[in-house]
C-alpha cells in the first residue's frame, strides 16, 4: 500500500475556524462515501465546534495517567486497527503527554501517513518552527510547540482559513472562540490588531511560497517556458562592474513597489573573455544583494543576451534590469550590445528596464590581451568581406588600370580582411574567389579561366597561400583565447566555490542548486551506495525536476569513486564542461562528509556532557550523600544504644541532627533530580497568572528566620510563570544568598516592574564574585572558590537558571553596590506570553496542558 495523502487547514491566527473547516470537509467527503473517522479533535468547549461531529465516526481516545491526572490522546494503535481511509487529527503541533506513542501529534501523523491512511489535519502559522522568532517579536509570545516546516511543505494540500482581525475580534467578543471569562484577556493581549495583521501578513507570504513551489514543479514538469507573471521577479543582469551595485539597489526598490517582490541578481561567466569580473567586486554585490534580501546567481553561458533571457524565463520573471552599455560609440559596429539583444528579444510578457549610471560609455577598460574568439557578428561580417569584398574590388577596378601587381595585393588586403574578420573559412573562400577572378579579369589570356604565364600562376598560388596562411594563424589564434577565457571562467568558478566550500558556509543543497544553476539543468542530485549491489539513496537534492534514483536514468552522471555519483538531469553537457563538474561532484562530496562528521561531532559532544553529567553525579552521591547519611546512622545508633541513658536534651539533639542530615538530603536529592529533568529536557512548566507575594514567601521556609529581608510591593503585576518552578528557584537563590551573607547581614529580596518584564532581585552583602566567574557559577556541579562551607552539590544556581529558562525567564549575576553579589530573575509580566504547552490559545488563555511540577521545594 502507498503512502497516504495528507492535507493540512494553516489558520491565520487562533479561532478563525480552521477545525470547522476540516470538519466541514469531513462531511462532504462522508456524502461521497468515503470512509472517514475522527482521531482526534480539540473542541475548546466551543458548541459550534462541537456540532460539527455529529454523524462522524470517533475512534476512542487513549487515556492516560500523570502525576495523579487523567489526560486523553488520540490512539494511534487503534486508528491504525480501524484502518480507514481517511482520519481528522487536529492540532498538528501538540505535545503529548509523557508516555504516549510519540513525543509530538505530527509524529502520529506521519506513522497514519506510512501505513497508507490519508489524513487532514490542522496547524496555526505561529507554530512553524522556522517562524518561532518572527512570531515572538511580533506578539512577545514564544511558541513552545512547534512543527517543522519539512513536514509541512511535504504536504500534499494546503489551504489557508483566513479572517481580518476586525472579524475575529468580533467572534471572540460574542463567546465563539473563547468562555467569557477569558475575552478580555485575550483581546487585550495576543489578540490587539496589530498582532493579528502581522500573522496574517506571515501566513498569506508563506502559503503564497508554497504555492510558488507548486508552480515552478508543474512548469518544470509539463516543460512551460513562457512567463506567468503571478508574482514578481526582477533579475539584475550583472557584469562584476561598478555600477552593479546601482543595478542591485534600483531593482530592490522596483521589487518593494509590489508585494512579495523578489530580486535575483545572476553573473554571466562568458567563455568567450569578452568581459572579465572583478572577484572583489562581485564579492561584494553578492554581499549587497544577500543583505537586501535577494539571491545572487553564477551562471556560464557563450551568448550572454540568450543565457540571461533562458534564466529570466526558467526562474519565472516578469522584469529584467541591465545598465546602460559602457561601451564607446564606436564600439556599437560590432552590434547592438546586449541591453539592445534582450530588451528585442524579450518578448512581451518580460519588461526591460535599461538604467543609468556613471559608468556609462566610459568603456569596460580591459586590456587588447583578453581578446575574444570570433563571435556571430564576427563571422557574419567576415564572410561579407570575403565574398562580397572580391566582387566590389572587381568592379572598381574595371574602371581603373593599376596593373597586375597592385590589383593582386587589393585582392590579397580582402583576403587579409576577411580572415582577420572572420577566421578561415571566409579567409579560404576570399581566397578561392579573389583567384578566380584575378584569374579570369587580370590575367591573359583575359575572360578565360587559362593562364597563359607561368609566372602570373605563382603569384596566384602565393596569394593564395598568403591568405591560408594568415587566416590559419587568426584562426588558432582565436581558438587559444576561446580555451584560455573558458579555463579562466573554469578556475574563477572553481576558486568561488572552493572559498564557500571550505568556509563552510555551503550546504550540500545549495551547493547542488549552484550545480544546477550553472550547468542550467533541471534537477542535481547526489546518490550514494552502501555496497556495490546495494540500492542508490539520495543524499541532497536540488531543483524541480524528475527525481532519478539511479545514475543511469540521469542525463549527466559523474561517478565520484565507486558508491557516489553526481547525477543531473534537463540536457546533455558537452565534453569540456564535465572537468568543471567532476569538481563540483568532488566538493559535494566533501560538504557531505562534513555534514556527517559535524553530526557525529554533535551526538559525541552530548554524549560527553551525558557522561559528564553522571560521572558528577555519581560523585555527588559518593562524597556529599554520604555525609549527611552518615551523620543520621551516628545519631540513630546513638539513640538505640542500650549502654547510655540520653537526657531529653540529648536525645532531642541527636533527633534534630537526624532532622538536619534528613533535610540536608532532601534538599541534594531534590536538585540532582531537578537537573537530570533539565539535562532530559522533561521540565514541562505549566504557566499561570500569579502574584509574586502568593510564591515568594513561601520560598523562604528552608532558610532561618530573621535571614531574609523582604520588599515585594503590592502594586506589581501579575506575571506568567510557573508556581512550583519559581518556588524551587527564588529557594536556591535565597539559600545561596544567606549562605553566603556575613554574619548579622540579612540577604534583600525585591522585586521592580520593568517594561513587559518583572525583576526579582536576590542581594547578598558576601564577597561577591569577579565578572569572569559569573557565568560559571551558573554550570553544574560549579561551586565559586570551591569554599569548603559549601554543604551541596553544586546545582542549586544552576537549576534556578534552568527553571527560570523554562518559563521564559532569565537568571543573570550583577554585582552588589558597595560589595556583594545580586541575582537578577527577569520574569514575563501577565498577558506577554502563553502556556508552553498551548497549541491553539495564546496570550493568558491557555489550553490543557501537560502538568510537569517540581513535588514540593527542597530548601
Amino acid at each position: 500500500m502507498g503512502r497516504g495523502k495528507l492535507r493540512i487547514y494553516l489558520g491565520a491566527a487562533p479561532g478563525v475556524g480552521k477545525t470547522y473547516a476540516m470538519l466541514s470537509e469531513a462531511h462532504r467527503r462522508v456524502e461521497r462515501g468515503t470512509d472517514c473517522v475522527v482521531a482526534f479533535v480539540e473542541l475548546h468547549d466551543r458548541p459550534r465546534t462541537e456540532v460539527m461531529l455529529h454523524g462522524l465516526e470517533q475512534v476512542p481516545r487513549r487515556e492516560l495517567s500523570y502525576r495523579g491526572t487523567l489526560f486523553t490522546e488520540m490512539d494511534v494503535d487503534a486508528v491504525l486497527a480501524r484502518r480507514p481511509q481517511v482520519a481528522l487529527v487536529d492540532e498538528l503541533a501538540h505535545t503529548n503527554v509523557p508516555g504516549s506513542r510519540n513525543a509530538k501529534r505530527w509524529q502520529d501523523v506521519e506513522e497514519l501517513l506510512a501505513a497508507g491512511v490519508d489524513v487532514v489535519s490542522t496547524v496555526n502559522i505561529q507554530h512553524l518552527e522556522s517562524l518561532g522568532d518572527v512570531v515572538e517579536s511580533i506578539t512577545g509570545v514564544r511558541q513552545q510547540e512547534t512543527v517543522p516546516d519539512e513536514f509541512v511543505r511535504r504536504t500534499d494540500q494546503i489551504e489557508l482559513v483566513d479572517m481580518s482581525p476586525e472579524a475575529l475580534r468580533r467572534r471572540m467578543a460574542h463567546g465563539n472562540v473563547y468562555q467569557p471569562d477569558k475575552v478580555d484577556a485575550a483581546l487585550s493581549n495576543y489578540f490587539r490588531p496589530g498582532n493579528l495583521t502581522a500573522l496574517r501578513e506571515l501566513a498569506l507570504l508563506w502559503v503564497a511560497d508554497r504555492v510558488d513551489e507548486y508552480l515552478q514543479e508543474y512548469r518544470s514538469e509539463h516543460r512551460v517556458s513562457a512567463i506567468w507573471g503571478s508574482r514578481e521577479r526582477i533579475v539584475v543582469g550583472l557584469t562584476g562592474g561598478p555600477e552593479g551595485r546601482t543595478l542591485i539597489r534600483r531593482a530592490v526598490r522596483l521589487a518593494e513597489k509590489g508585494a512579495g517582490g523578489e530580486v535575483l541578481a545572476v553573473y554571466i561567466a562568458r567563455s568567450d573573455g569578452l568581459t572579465a569580473a572583478s572577484p572583489k567586486e562581485l564579492a561584494l554585490q553578492r554581499t549587497l544583494v544577500e543583505d537586501l534580501g535577494g539571491t545572487f546567481h553564477h551562471v556560464i553561458g557563450d551568448d550572454i543576451a540568450a543565457a540571461l533571457l533562458d534564466f529570466a524565463r526558467g526562474a519565472n520573471a516578469t522584469q529584467i534590469v541591465l545598465g546602460s552599455s559602457r561601451r564607446k560609440a564606436w564600439q556599437y559596429v560590432f552590434g547592438p550590445g546586449v541591453g539592445a539583444t534582450v530588451a528585442r528579444e524579450s518578448g512581451p510578457d518580460l519588461d526591460v528596464h535599461i538604467v543609468t549610471h556613471e559608468e556609462v560609455a566610459k568603456g569596460r577598460g580591459l586590456p587588447v590581451a583578453r581578446g575574444a574568439r570570433l563571435g556571430r557578428a564576427r563571422l557574419l561580417w567576415g564572410w561579407l568581406v570575403g565574398l562580397a569584398g572580391p566582387v566590389t574590388l572587381t568592379v572598381l577596378l574595371t574602371t581603373v588600370d593599376l596593373g597586375f601587381a597592385n590589383d593582386m595585393l587589393l585582392f590579397l588586403t580582402v583576403t587579409v580582411a576577411a580572415a582577420l574578420l572572420g577566421g578561415l573559412l571566409p579567409a579560404l573562400a576570399s581566397a578561392a574567389l579573389g583567384s578566380l577572378l584575378l584569374n579570369y579579369f587580370y590575367t591573359p589570356p583575359l575572360h578565360h579561366w587559362s593562364i597563359a604565364d607561368p609566372k602570373n600562376i605563382v603569384a596566384i598560388v602565393i596569394f593564395v597561400g598568403v591568405g591560408v596562411s594568415v587566416a590559419s594563424v587568426v584562426d588558432l589564434a582565436a581558438r587559444r583565447t576561446q580555451q584560455a577565457a573558458r579555463l579562466r571562467a573554469e578556475s574563477e568558478i572553481l576558486s568561488f566555490l572552493a572559498g564557500d566550500v571550505l568556509h563552510g558556509e555551503t550546504s550540500l543543497e545549495a551547493l547542488l542548486e549552484r550545480v544546477r544553476e550553472t550547468f542550467g539543468m533541471d534537477s542535481a542530485a547526489l546518490l550514494e551506495r552502501e555496497s556495490d549491489v546495494a540500492p542508490w539513496t539520495c543524499v541532497g537534492r536540488a531543483g524541480a525536476g524528475k527525481p532519478v534514483e539511479r545514475p543511469e536514468e540521469a542525463d549527466v552522471d559523474v561517478p565520484v569513486g565507486d558508491r557516489v555519483a553526481l547525477a543531473l538531469t534537463g540536457r546533455v553537457l558537452p565534453a569540456e564542461d564535465r572537468r568543471v563538474l567532476a569538481a563540483f561532484a568532488a566538493q559535494a562530496v566533501v560538504v557531505r562528509d562534513r555534514r556527517r562528521l559535524q553530526g557525529e561531532a554533535d551526538r559525541a559532544r552530548t554524549l560527553a556532557e551525558g557522561n559528564r553529567i553522571r560521572t558528577a553525579l555519581l560523585a555527588a552521591v559518593s562524597h556529599d550523600l554520604r555525609t549527611p547519611l552518615a551523620g543520621i546512622k551516628a545519631a540513630v545508633s546513638s539513640l538505640r544504644s542500650d549502654d547510655v541513658e540520653w537526657s531529653e536534651e540529648d536525645e532531642a539533639e541527636l533527633l534534630e541532627s537526624i532532622e538536619q542530615g534528613a533535610d540536608r538530603l532532601d534538599h541534594l536529592v531534590g536538585n540532582l533530580l531537578d537537573m537530570s529533568r533539565l539535562q532530559t529536557g522533561t521540565v514541562t512548566p505549566i504557566v499561570r497568572e500569579i502574584d509574586l507575594d502568593e510564591v515568594v514567601p513561601m520560598a523562604l521556609g528552608g532558610v532561618p528566620e530573621d535571614s531574609v529581608e523582604l520588599d515585594i510591593p503590592e502594586t506589581l503585576p501579575m506575571v506568567a510563570v510557573d508556581a512550583g518552578l519559581l518556588e524551587r528557584s527564588v529557594a536556591n537563590l535565597v539559600e545561596n544568598a544567606v549562605k553566603y551573607s556575613p554574619d548579622g547581614e540579612r540577604a534583600l529580596v525585591s522585586a521592580s516592574a520593568m517594561a513587559e518584564r518583572v525583576e526579582v532581585r536576590v542581594v547578598d552583602r558576601g564577597r561577591g564574585v569577579p565578572d569572569e566567574a559569573k557565568e560559571r557559577i551558573f554550570a553544574p556541579f560549579q561551586r565559586y572558590g570551591d569554599a569548603p562551607r559549601g554543604t551541596g552539590v553544586g546545582l542549586g544556581l544552576a537549576v534556578a537558571r534552568g527553571f527560570a529558562e523554562a518559563m521564559g525567564g532569565t537568571l543573570t549575576a550583577e554585582d552588589t553596590p558597595g560589595g556583594g553579589l545580586t541575582m537578577v530573575l527577569a520574569l514575563c509580566a501577565a498577558g506577554s506570553r502563553a502556556g508552553p504547552l498551548d497549541t491553539d490559545v495564546p496570550g493568558g488563555v491557555p489550553a490543557e496542558p501537560v502538568p510537569v511540577r517540581p513535588e514540593g521545594r527542597a530548601s
